[in-house]
């Protein structure tokens, strides 16, 4: 077993749950963890609802976590990848990877920056009492 991870998510409107489940594998393939490593999917507060986002998380048995916008906008200068079109939108550079850190808690760090697929964005976060520190 790996370190506990929370996925951030990002989505647009009409992106399906399988697109989004998948990304969520593919982002724990990439830090070598297990399906069981994650502890929580986290998205944008207004966004928690949406049936994909709801379907996907279950596919991994979890609901969505809701982050308010003023606990996305306290992580961004811990974000390392900024999207223009985000920032405009949500006021930080990527909303999966603020919400992966803002769900993972105080002193979190990214284990996997945003990766994106066609219509949604995933980012890893190790909680900072799991963390492992170099």
């Amino acid at each position: 077993m790996t370190d506990p991870l929370v996925a951030g998510i990002g989505f647009r409107r009409g992106t399906g749950a399988d697109e989004i489940a998948a990304l969520i594998t593919r982002a724990l393939g990439a830090v070598g963890a297990a399906r069981t490593d994650l502890t929580a999917v986290a998205t944008a507060s207004d966004r928690a609802a949406d049936p994909s986002i709801c379907t996907a998380a279950a596919a991994f048995g979890l609901s969505p976590l809701p982050i308010e916008a003023a606990a996305l906008e306290a992580c961004d200068p811990e974000v390392v990848t900024r999207s223009a079109r985000i920032e405009r939108l949500r006021g930080v550079g990527s909303l999966a990877e603020a919400a992966a850190l803002a769900a993972a808690g105080p002193e979190s760090r990214l284990a996997l920056p945003r990766i994106a697929s066609a219509g949604a964005t995933c980012a890893l976060a190790i909680p900072h009492n799991t963390a492992r520190h170099p």
